[in-house]
């Protein structure tokens, strides 16, 4: 008889290092070095946003690593701009060696799912992503022969032992119409990638895809983007959501959920609401 499970749930904020947020939800005496430490003793997960931006270093990574609870604890990670805007996905097999080479492999166990999001201009090319998604490491020690592809462009240093030995999961946000539609869906499902469920208050198409064993969802903002704050009755509905994609019913998947509303504070607080929802 085949055993199924509850999947596990990861609330959290999309990056953490807001100056804004320093006397709202960081206590004004608290120094910004300890930001990190406070918000994960208050979340059980953190999308780091930062590695999209630039490529950090393996220092980086440890420090991370070093700064957050030793147990049950995950970062998400944001894929390379470089590699996302700038490539489109083409010719990526530097940039991605430089990517995981730039640190990634320090997170260890406490590696949570990819993010890769994609250009709001950029128009769906099956074999573009197919190509690009069968470069992926499904594993640390996939991720290992990646990294040693890197190139000179990593300064302050490489990493290409992993810390651990765990798997690896990828998700794509996508933004532009020609997206959502079947064939699409299937290229997500042919490589264990999950469609990211994005609430960006109206502003890009959304719907609620479910194309691998795990659920990733980005909270942008209901009603103005990045800014405005989820009411009581909103929190109550994407509970009974996550409650659904959970239930081993109907497979007991992982669910994975940042709040990316960050301009007016509203993020940490709307992920603590939500948590206590789900009970975690």
């Amino acid at each position: 008889m085949k055993r199924t499970r509850s999947g596990r749930t990861h609330v959290g904020i999309s990056g953490y290092d807001y100056k804004p947020w320093r006397g709202a939800f960081y206590p004004e005496e608290l120094p910004a070095r300890r930001w990190l430490e406070y918000a994960s003793e208050r979340f059980n997960s953190i999308e780091l946003n930062g590695t999209f931006y630039s490529l950090k270093s393996p220092a980086v990574f440890e420090r991370w690593v070093s700064e957050t609870p030793a147990r049950d604890f995950t970062f998400a990670v944001k894929g390379g701009r470089f590699i996302t805007h700038n490539l489109k996905l083409r010719n990526a097999e530097r940039s991605l060696g430089n990517f995981f080479a730039s640190g990634v492999l320090a997170l260890g166990k406490k590696t949570g799912p990819f993010l890769w999001q994609l250009p709001a201009i950029y128009r769906f090319d099956a074999e573009r992503l197919d190509g690009f998604m069968r470069q992926l490491p499904r594993s640390s020690r996939d991720a290992e022969a990646v990294a040693l592809r890197h190139d000179d462009r990593l300064r302050r240093g490489a990493l290409v032992d992993a810390a651990a030995d765990v798997p690896y999961r990828h998700a794509f946000e996508v933004r532009h119409p020609s997206y959502f539609h079947d064939e699409f869906y299937a290229v997500l499902r042919e490589h264990r990638c999950a469609f990211v469920v994005a609430d960006t208050a109206g502003k890009f198409p959304y719907a609620e895809e479910v194309t691998a064993d795990f659920v990733y969802v980005r909270l942008h903002g209901s009603q103005e983007l990045y800014a405005s704050g989820y009411t009581d009755e909103e929190l109550d509905t994407w509970a009974e959501r996550i409650a659904r994609w959970r239930d081993p019913k109907q497979g007991g998947r992982d669910v994975y959920v940042y709040f990316d509303n960050d301009i007016k504070v509203h993020a940490p607080f709307d992920a603590m609401r939500l948590a206590e929802r789900i009970g975690g």
